[in-house]
């Protein structure tokens, strides 16, 4: 059985917020010409739709070329900064033996669901040794102008692809830490595991439609339990 498992990076995995900010600081200076002033808070959203209100509540009227630009320049800055993750950032508490574990189960493949640009989720998980658990090709990221729940269905067809296995609600888990990530989860077609960890509490997360609730990631065996539960649900559909 194939089980596809897409982690939230932001809250879930890491948090590197610090240097986020400096490199939107940068790319806005560069696309704009002028210094940021405001940068609106990310709640789980794509970097697309982040630029878009960044822009908007700077004063700046958006143009085509915006976005496009914008996103290049985001990744520059944020590629010359990724010495200051690890030192400036924290992993999340268990996160490295969470996916350790998870990669460990029959038929998984691990990748992620994330508003963070492709080039951007690499450096984040890079800088704290969590790349090596990752498929990145397979995921679904923040230059996609799609809303979360799509980008969980492009990542399934992705998926679909590779492997030739149909990926839905029975085999998909996201895990994640905030309200968008359960609701993505619910609409797109997938299980839920919610972690307290980051934006939103637990029973903001089970509201939203998280079918588990952990309260963070210390515990892994916690965490290959839920994805085991969430998935086993294919195995008592073939019977």
């Amino acid at each position: 059985m194939n089980r596809l498992v897409l982690w939230n990076v932001d809250l879930t995995l890491v948090d590197v917020a610090i240097v986020t900010r400096d490199a939107y600081a940068e790319a806005f200076r560069l696309v704009t010409g002028r210094p940021l002033v405001k940068l609106v808070p990310p709640h789980g959203r794509p970097d697309s739709e982040i630029v878009f209100e960044t822009l908007a509540v700077n004063g700046i009227v958006a143009e085509d070329d915006h976005l496009p630009r914008f996103l290049s320049a985001l990744a520059t800055a944020f590629a010359d900064r990724r010495g200051r993750l690890a030192k400036e950032g924290r992993m999340m508490a268990g996160a490295k033996d969470a996916l350790k574990a998870v990669s460990r189960l029959d038929g998984v493949v691990q990748t992620v669901l994330t508003g963070t640009i492709r080039a951007n989720a690499v450096h984040k998980l890079k800088a704290f040794g969590l790349d090596r658990y990752v498929d990145f090709s397979l995921g679904g990221y923040g230059e996609e102008v799609y809303p979360k729940a799509t980008l969980l269905q492009v990542a399934q067809s992705r998926a679909k692809q590779r492997l030739g296995t149909p990926f839905t609600a029975a085999n998909t888990v996201v895990i994640g830490d905030s309200t968008r990530d359960a609701q993505a989860a619910r609409i797109g077609g997938a299980g839920m595991i919610g972690v307290a960890s980051g934006r939103s509490m637990a029973s903001e997360l089970r509201e939203a439609g998280a079918d588990i609730v952990l309260p963070d990631l210390s515990s892994a065996s916690e965490v290959v339990a839920a994805v085991t539960a969430l998935t086993s649900r294919m195995d008592r559909a073939a019977h």
